[in-house]
């Protein structure tokens, strides 16, 4: 449940981010070197990564917390 609600976060934001880097291109143009504006590699690289990246974030504290017995964790203040 944790790993899903961290997944559905990056699907909601990385269409916002591919969207934003594509209309923000033509003001960084300028700033790129050796690299187009449309990028196949970074367009599909990036995106991966972060999602890679939400994947453990979502995970190491899900199975931490599955790991914790559920009457320590009630009694506990």
């Amino acid at each position: 449940m944790t790993v899903r609600k961290g997944l559905v976060l990056a699907a909601i934001g990385l269409p916002i981010g591919l969207v934003g880097a594509a209309f923000l291109t033509r003001f960084i143009q300028g700033l790129l070197y050796g690299v187009s504006t449309t990028d196949p590699v970074t367009y599909v690289g990036i995106p991966l990564l972060l999602v890679l990246v939400a994947i453990l974030a979502s995970y190491i504290p899900a199975r931490r917390a599955s790991r914790v017995d559920p009457l320590v964790a009630l009694r506990s203040e």
